[in-house]
């Protein structure tokens, strides 16, 4: 296999302007994987013409769900909620032959492998918190009074878990299992929208909105299940850091308004296993 493993997240194509960034999107070589990572948009319709025009050009597509497209927005035909509105987005990814979080983890042979594509939905359980703040009310208290409250308080339904708190502990219980049966022998490259761990979020410009932003439960994931690399999006900061040895890539597109202030060519697919890659000294 020459091809390469490619990501890409947050195409938000309900915008125009990213709807034409995605419809320009083609691989180097017919063998390309391409991981989508999150926030393709948050109508139905939009999310299914990104992922069928995706899944015609790339040898495999695997997908994760972002919050945007777990949300139920009013114009949007399709009214399910919570987990009901995420087993319709799997049986519409399953007729595309898009690879989901409830398919087997797929094996990467090609440059840089053998690795294990591992895609995870784990959601957020409010403990990325800001220092000195103890409690998911005491949290989200604060960001009301700040005016930086998460579009998902409104738009994101755990149904029928009682919070999404708890939709994500249920989550990682789930994947963690998968996760240890995975083949000891072979790496793996995890992909999930929210970060792993909480350092990416010190980047943001508003702390009280990493509380949607992961949970500390997968903190050593990146270490406990034998990274070469982690995926991931949702912040809009795209950029490649690495901790403990392992690199993890954000390769959020973002909002027009972000993009147009970013040098280079937007929405770029980033490779995922890199050969000349090598750890920061």
């Amino acid at each position: 296999m020459s091809g390469r493993l490619l990501a890409i997240s947050d195409l938000h194509v309900g915008y125009a302007e990213n709807r034409q960034l995605v419809a320009g999107l083609t691989p180097h070589h017919p063998d390309d994987w391409l991981i989508v990572a999150g926030d393709v948009g948050e109508v139905f319709a939009d999310i299914e013409w990104a992922l069928t025009l995706l899944a015609g050009r790339f040898a495999r597509v695997v997908w994760v769900p972002g919050n945007h497209e777990l949300w139920t927005p009013r114009q949007d035909p399709v009214q399910s909620r919570g987990e009901h509105r995420y087993r319709e987005l799997i049986a519409m990814c399953r007729r595309l032959g898009v690879v989901t979080p409830e398919d087997p983890y797929p094996v990467w042979r090609g440059a840089g492998g053998p690795v294990t594509v591992a895609p995870l939905f784990l959601l957020y359980d409010y403990t990325f918190r800001v220092p000195g703040v103890d409690s998911k009310e005491a949290a989200l208290a604060r960001a009301h009074e700040s005016g930086v409250v998460c579009s998902d308080e409104y738009l994101l339904h755990p149904d029928p878990h009682p919070s999404r708190d708890a939709w994500c502990r249920s989550r990682v219980t789930a994947t963690e299992r998968r996760l240890v049966e995975c083949d000891p022998e072979i790496p793996t490259v995890l992909v999930n929208h929210w970060p792993l761990i909480r350092q990416p979020t010190r980047l943001l410009r508003y702390q009280d909105f990493a509380q949607w932003c992961g949970t500390v439960l997968t903190g050593d994931w990146h270490q406990r299940f034998r990274a070469t690399a982690v995926v991931y999006g949702h912040l809009h900061i795209p950029r490649t850091t690495w901790h403990d040895g392992v690199r993890f890539e954000e390769v959020s597109v973002g909002y027009p308004r972000e993009w147009r202030q970013r040098p280079g060519v937007p929405g770029r697919l980033r490779p995922v296993l890199t050969e000349s890659a090598a750890v920061p000294t």
